[in-house]
């Protein structure tokens, strides 16, 4: 028996996350010579319940698998099994991406039809990136969305309240709750209870005891007693393995009887909202965690019901998106090479009509906020501020993506410049964005010629 495979994606992996079809047209492009310059656009058709906004996250992935992708011998003798003809897989041994791709930067406040990014390739090339990218970004930027809520609920109704994930154990396996440990560093919160995530991404690190530690003592005093010698004045205690009044005043006594400070205490069952304002008036100047079942609907109701505390954990309702677990992210085909030239293209479907060509988003600002943005064409140039900048050409990098930290501080700016009423946890009013004379005109005519071909 062979041994049990983790399932991990490695480098030498990549190329085959991907839907077989991606591969099935790639091969039917290579036998027929069909392969026009296209661009493909990343957008959302809609946004979830009750979002007003969505975070771009998830680009830097997309980069570094750029970078990563390629066919080895394993993934091409896996072709091979699935009865891949041999000149395709051929041609598959020497695949890189040549390309551009223009992005939002990651933090960026997005909407509806805005392009998070525009892959503009070769047919055969471009065709392949569609699974990972609607993957990387769309997972990301929903994990980054509802983090930026919570944080946002927090800044306007608490007063510097730390946000912490919690929640890699309850994610949809170990790369979800690895990237969405990242995805919330980026919507604003402070760090993450995920070691991995802090390796991997620099994301800081938090974590204090669970109740097997309290259980595994003979009483819960001793238990305290043994985290305070290791830990000291870091020491956080999990008060509500028994009692939670209790084991709060037990906190406090063993901080004293050892001659520490006591960090906090954390409290992850019961009546959040009133023990919180018992627990606040026990452990004095001490933080107070809050634990379950957090999300921003939780906290706004926490908050307004008087409920006290210095930190949040959020978990499953954070990893999972858990109120609108889904994006509805596509990608398509907006662009097709005609006659050397690129010649703008849309799907008529009822319900799932493109914009054609490629574009670009310009945000209007007044006083320091957001007023509308404005949907155009590439080559329009517009009132606003352009979003989308090239960070590949011709395959290579040509920008740097920002760090971590650059893109946790734009969400954050860029929550402040948009008006609260497009904020709102619930209901919140649509921000307008308009579509510019320039693509309305390429739209029609764009319609026009497709209808006369089709007849």
């Amino acid at each position: 028996m062979s041994a049990p495979r983790f399932g991990h994606v490695g480098p030498a992996d990549l190329a085959l996350f991907t839907d077989r079809y991606e591969l099935t047209m790639m091969q039917g492009y290579h036998e027929t010579d069909h392969d026009p310059l296209a661009t493909f656009s990343v957008y959302f058709r809609s946004l979830p319940s009750d979002r007003g906004y969505a975070v771009a996250a998830g680009l830097e992935q997309v980069l570094a698998a750029l970078e990563e992708l390629a066919f080895g011998d394993d993934a091409l003798a896996f072709l091979a099994e699935q009865e891949f003809d041999d000149d395709f897989l051929a041609e598959l041994e020497s695949f890189s991406f040549t390309g551009e791709i223009r992005a939002l930067p990651e933090g960026t406040l997005v909407f509806p039809n805005e392009p998070v990014l525009e892959v503009t390739a070769p047919l055969f090339e471009a065709q392949l990136l569609e699974t990972l990218v609607l993957n990387q970004v769309g997972y990301q930027t929903l994990v980054a969305t509802k983090a930026a809520r919570m944080a946002d609920v927090v800044a306007r109704h608490g007063d510097d309240q730390d946000l912490v994930d919690f929640g890699s154990r309850r994610a949809h396996g170990v790369d979800a709750g690895l990237k969405a440990a990242r995805a919330a560093y980026v919507g604003g919160f402070e760090g993450t209870s995920n070691v991995l995530a802090g390796e991997r991404f620099g994301v800081p690190t938090y974590g204090t005891m669970a109740h097997s530690w309290v259980q595994s003592f003979e009483t819960e005093r001793a238990s305290f007693e043994a985290f305070a010698d290791s830990y000291g004045d870091d020491a956080i205690y999990l008060v509500d393995t028994y009692d939670t009044v209790t084991g709060a005043e037990r906190a406090v006594a063993v901080a004293d009887e050892r001659d520490v400070r006591l960090g906090g205490v954390r409290l992850d069952s019961g009546d959040l909202v009133a023990l919180s304002k018992r627990v606040a008036e026990i452990v004095g100047d001490a933080g107070v965690v809050v634990s379950s079942s957090v999300d921003e609907f939780f906290i706004r109701t926490f908050f307004d019901d008087g409920g006290v505390a210095t930190a949040f954990g959020p978990g499953t309702a954070l990893t999972t998106s858990k109120d609108a677990p889904s994006s509805g992210v596509v990608y398509k085909l907006t662009a097709v090479e005609r006659d050397g030239a690129l010649e703008p293209s849309m799907k008529l479907s009822p319900g799932k009509v493109t914009y054609p060509g490629q574009k670009e988003t310009y945000r209007v600002e007044r006083d320091g906020s957001f007023v509308r943005d404005v949907l155009a064409t590439r080559e329009e140039s517009i009132e606003g501020r352009p979003l989308l900048e090239t960070v590949v050409e011709d395959g290579s990098l040509v920008a740097d993506p920002p760090t971590l930290s650059e893109a946790r501080e734009r969400t954050r700016s860029q929550l402040e410049s948009l008006p609260e009423r497009y904020r709102r946890v619930s209901d919140p009013d649509t921000y307008e964005v308009r579509i510019s004379d320039g693509l309305e005109a390429l739209e029609r005519r764009t319609k026009r010629d497709r209808i006369d071909r089709e007849r």
